[in-house]
């Protein structure tokens, strides 16, 4: 069974950082692309950065250029979201992912999500 497990979500002040992690099991992080979701309040999801072994780096969105990183740790097989920066926006809940082949393949998995607040 494939789980995704995303953690250290919260509340934090405008301006604040947060990393977000997300647990793997049931898949090696280094098979997939691995990402992260976004969908805002009364919103559709939206893709915000992803890692492949494939192509590296990919970001979906343009708001998380400069402020959101994405890393993976194979060993330990996790994927993480570093936020910094934060903004009142960037509120919502965040999915962790797993794709097929590449940031830009079928969807293999998608975490429970977990909340994110920035508040003003």
């Amino acid at each position: 069974e494939v789980q995704l497990v995303e953690s250290g979500g919260g509340l934090v002040q405008a301006g604040g950082s947060l990393r977000l992690s997300c647990a793997v099991s049931g898949i090696t992080v280094g098979d997939y692309a691995m990402g992260w979701f976004h969908q805002a309040p009364g919103k559709g999801r939206e893709g915000v950065l992803c890692i492949s072994s494939r192509d590296g780096t990919t970001t979906y969105a343009n708001s998380a250029k400069g402020r959101f990183t994405i890393s993976s740790d194979k060993a330990k097989n996790m994927v993480y979201l570093q936020m910094n920066s934060l903004k009142p926006e960037d509120t919502g809940v965040y999915y962790c992912i797993a794709r097929w082949y590449h940031c830009g393949g079928d969807f293999r998995s998608w975490g429970q999500g977990i909340q994110v607040t920035v508040s003003s």
